[in-house]
């Protein structure tokens, strides 16, 4: 598989990743040091490893060859067609989850908790990594083993801050137990390269979901609706992103038994206000190549108008995924609605599309301030990126040097 971008400068450390603001906080650092170098809340409200200088040299090249901040590789086999936005895929279609009560408390549709629940009542998987509500701090998430669906059930519903899942990988492996993973694009292209230098991960990562992902935001987005409200965090009983209807209010409850809700576009309209991580406005693969199945938003123009019953956009990118979409509709699990050429995933997420064709720019950005991109290959960035004008293309990559230059001086001690 061929690089798709020049790399000029080569990152060595995670200390260097993180530095640069090019950490997502997956939790991946957690996992292959047993427990040793944990994941920790920053005071700007982002997930990194809580030291990057107490790796070992294995534990550091094994890392550095899976980080998202370092990699990204696009997972294909047989039997696809590649498209130059959406990837290796088998077929497109609507979905959702045939049960009324998942569909109205997931996020969407409900197809990827379908899914994951389907895994667990066929005998597929044995458990479900993904990620829910802490139940001590209901605003953040921590990483979850579900055994049950009624598990997957009660984890279900989009976590719009910064999450983990990895750091439950090493705990799942070692169960050496079959199981499905539902987490970021980010998330499943680190498990994909590890599987490299893991074996037990091909083995037992039997099946990879993925959410198609408008990025990760900062905790301080939330803690600004809290702030907003005149509530401390410790009062905190209930903080949902989404849900209870597509796309449905974010809500948050306390102990004195007050109720707040901020519409979907209330919360998420004005995208300068996400506070979204970094690495997010850099990565090269937020729609889930390295997953299974990829499920997506479907709002024409790539935002709701309203509320509706419940929909989402699904991409089968493996014969695993096949197999198991096949199974979930046979089962009564999930409902296929029309199908979706990759043209119409285009007005679907046209936000998705703009940031694919800008990102060859946005790399010579990163390496004009002396940091290297982030590794793609099979992701199809430098012919994307041939899609922009001189004068776009220049934008762009002035923005991302002027970005991560600024982002950079955040992480560095005062």
């Amino acid at each position: 598989m061929t690089n798709d971008t020049a790399q000029p400068i080569t990152t060595n450390s995670i200390a260097e990743i993180v530095a640069n603001d090019l950490c997502i906080g997956c939790g991946l650092c957690e996992a292959l040091t047993g427990g040793r170098v944990t994941m920790v809340m920053t005071p700007a409200g982002s997930l990194r490893p809580s030291s990057t200088d107490a790796f070992t040299n294995r534990e550091e090249a094994q890392l550095m060859a899976a980080c998202p901040g370092a990699v990204a590789e696009a997972r294909t086999e047989d039997g696809t067609t590649t498209d130059p936005v959406w990837g290796a895929h088998r077929w497109m279609s609507y979905a959702w989850a045939d049960q009324p009560d998942t569909r109205f408390r997931a996020a969407t549709g409900g197809a990827l908790t379908a899914l994951g629940a389907h895994a667990l009542n066929t005998g597929r998987a044995e458990f479900v990594l993904h990620v829910g509500a802490d139940p001590e701090r209901p605003m953040r998430s921590r990483w979850v083993l579900s055994e049950d669906a009624d598990s997957v059930r009660a984890n279900t519903s989009s976590r719009y801050g910064p999450t983990a899942p990895l750091a439950g990988l090493a705990a799942a492996l070692e169960r050496r137990r079959p199981f499905a993973i539902i987490a970021k694009p980010c998330d499943l292209g680190a498990v994909h390269t590890l599987s490299k230098s893991d074996p037990r991960v091909d083995e037992l990562c039997v099946i990879r979901l993925a959410l198609v992902c408008g990025g990760q935001s900062r905790l301080s987005k939330s803690q600004a609706v809290l702030h907003e409200l005149g509530i401390d965090e410790s009062e905190v009983t209930l903080f949902r992103y989404r849900g209870h209807g597509n796309p449905g209010p974010t809500v948050i409850e306390t102990a004195a038994g007050d109720r707040y809700a901020k519409t979907y576009l209330d919360m998420w309209e004005d995208e300068s206000g996400w506070e979204v991580e970094t690495r997010c406005k850099l990565c090269p693969d937020a729609l889930g190549e390295a997953s299974d199945v990829a499920s997506a938003d479907v709002w024409p123009g790539g935002a709701p108008t309203g509320e509706d019953e419940g929909f989402n956009g699904i991409i089968v990118r493996t014969a695993v995924g096949e197999d198991l979409v096949g199974s979930a509709v046979a089962s009564s699990d999930l409902v296929l609605g029309d199908p979706i050429t990759p043209r119409q995933f285009d007005n679907l997420q046209p936000h998705q599309v703009r940031k694919k064709e800008a990102l060859a720019a946005r790399y010579q950005g990163l390496s004009d301030a002396g940091i290297s991109p982030i590794e793609t290959h099979g992701l199809r960035i430098a012919e994307l990126g041939r899609r922009m004008d001189p004068e776009r293309f220049e934008q762009q990559r002035s923005g991302a040097q002027q970005r991560i230059e600024a982002a950079r001086s955040r992480q560095l001690p005062d």
